[in-house]
């Protein structure tokens, strides 16, 4: 689960290196994102790297989608799920990846939702 004020990781070619989180978008009073669900971010460290062909810079403020954490969740065969990391991939107000690929596994609960251009970018599902 993800509240206001976790340090993030990036998992996609965007240039950022970790985030913070500082709004979790969805409701009233919503205090925690799972998986699947948008933030508002701030953009903490880059990239050493891509400082120079990064798309963002540090400081900026950026949407993003939750899609590792340490929680375990549960699928509906009776099995959990955990990661290692907590880990999102930035987006831009319309919903698009900022980056060009994601790096690591997604869970397959993201193929159902609005999301199913981030399924096919990625290398691998859980």
């Amino acid at each position: 689960m993800i509240q206001q004020q976790t340090i993030l990781k990036v998992s996609d070619n965007s240039g950022a290196k970790t985030v913070k989180c500082i709004k979790v978008l969805g409701g009233y009073k919503k205090k925690f994102a799972k998986l699947g669900n948008v933030i508002v971010v701030s953009i903490q460290k880059l990239r050493n790297k891509s400082k120079s062909t990064s798309k963002v810079n540090k400081g900026d403020v950026c949407k993003a989608l939750v899609l590792r954490t340490k929680k375990p969740f549960n699928i509906k065969d009776g099995s959990n799920i955990i990661f290692q990391e907590n880990s999102v991939c930035l987006i831009n107000k319309q919903n698009k990846l900022i980056g060009t690929r994601i790096i690591g596994p997604l869970p397959k609960i993201l193929k159902k939702g609005k999301f199913n251009k981030f399924t096919s970018i990625s290398s691998g599902f859980i």
